[in-house]
């Protein structure tokens, strides 16, 4: 336990390091996001070293037999610090490798989560860039090239989980074929792809609560869908940026839809964007100037950081609510990636209508955003 505090702290100390020295106009250390490349698959389902910052990011609502639904989050991170590639020690962290796991169980009124942290050495973390495939100390997340479907196997104190996600179709590229702007100057932006309506089935186990449990844990069946994120950039924020707010929504026609704004240190609005697709993977609607306006906020007992959970969303000529599936569904995340954010289920409505279900996140809201 002691070993693993210390590589967390080493982990989270080099990433506020990198973070520190990172420049508006970006860090020749690192790869640049530029027009005119061309995603490949299953290249591009891999891991890209060059570049300062990557996710995977699996987020999803399960059902359960006689159970209320729940949503789950599983993140892999990977970063490149600025230490130098000419050390020629394998314990030089050049690359750091975080993970984030979280159940939201409204039974229990609140997330249950956990991350981990370590640098990247053999027999212990992995990031391979052939395809997916991370791990970090037991954890995985992988894909398999025959099947095309995903699998994450996540096994903590408090939950497990051991989840099959398989795909709909091909790859979303969002923005301009992958290349998806984040604010005003050329290199600030990612590459960036999703994978909605991921069919979901497998297991879940939580620790049972109270003195009695005797940390037994509980394994249910869940089905369910999911929504893949896979980004990587070098440059992603302006300076002037806070945070951002961002969903992605599996909607119950067999469509998706996504949108982030990039918020001012002062609250206005830096950058926006928002796209709707059909069951086909096609554009229906988007907008760079969707509106958000909150509706009702929630405060942490635990950051002292004030949410807005929920919001009322214009896109077009069209007008949807998000609610969340519970208020806390805050990540303390100062062990690993650093600070604290919110990510939770959510429901997109029209009305009384509820038109699909996904995810919600909401950061910068504690202390600003540093990538």
């Amino acid at each position: 336990m002691r070993r693993r505090a210390l590589l967390r702290a080493l982990a989270a100390g080099a990433a506020a390091s990198q973070a520190r020295a990172a420049t508006p106009a970006g860090d020749a250390r690192y790869a640049v996001v530029e027009r005119g490349r061309s995603l490949t698959f299953p290249r591009d389902h891999g891991a890209h070293p060059d570049f300062r910052t990557e996710w995977w990011y699996v987020t999803g609502h399960l059902q359960r037999a006689g159970m209320p639904d729940c949503g789950f989050q599983v993140t892999f991170f990977r970063t490149r610090t600025t230490h130098a590639d000419a050390n020629p020690s394998r314990f030089a962290p050049r690359q750091l490798l975080f993970a984030h796991a979280a159940l939201a169980l409204p039974e229990r009124g609140r997330l249950l989560h956990e991350d981990r942290a370590a640098r990247s050495l053999p027999a212990r973390v992995r990031a391979s860039e052939a395809d997916t495939d991370v791990a970090l100390d037991g954890w995985t997340f992988m894909r398999d090239a025959l099947s095309g479907s995903y699998r994450a196997r996540i096994g903590g104190r408090e939950l497990e989980l051991a989840l099959d996600l398989t795909p709909a179709g091909a790859p979303l590229l969002q923005g301009e074929s992958g290349f998806s702007q984040k604010g005003p100057r050329p290199e600030q932006a990612s590459w960036y792809y999703s994978r909605p309506q991921l069919s979901v089935t497998g297991s879940i186990a939580v620790t049972r609560p109270g003195p009695d449990a005797g940390g037994r844990a509980e394994r249910i069946a869940v089905t369910g869908r999911a929504w893949l994120d896979h980004e990587w950039s070098s440059t992603l924020l302006d300076e002037r940026a806070s945070g951002w707010d961002w969903i992605g929504i599996n909607l119950d026609d067999g469509g998706s839809l996504m949108a982030f704004r990039i918020r001012t240190r002062e609250g206005g609005v830096l950058w926006s964007h928002a796209v709707q697709r059909d069951e086909e993977g096609r554009v229906v609607a988007a907008d760079a100037g969707a509106h958000w306006q909150e509706q009702r906020a929630w405060t942490s007992p635990r950051s002292q950081a004030r949410y807005p959970v929920a919001f009322a969303l214009r896109l077009g000529s069209k007008d949807y609510v998000l609610k969340p599936l519970m208020d806390d569904q805050e990540i303390d995340a100062r062990a690993s990636t650093g600070g604290y954010y919110w990510e939770g289920a959510v429901t997109l409505l029209s009305g009384a209508r509820a038109l699909g279900r996904g995810y919600l996140e909401l950061t910068g809201y504690a202390g600003r955003v540093r990538l």
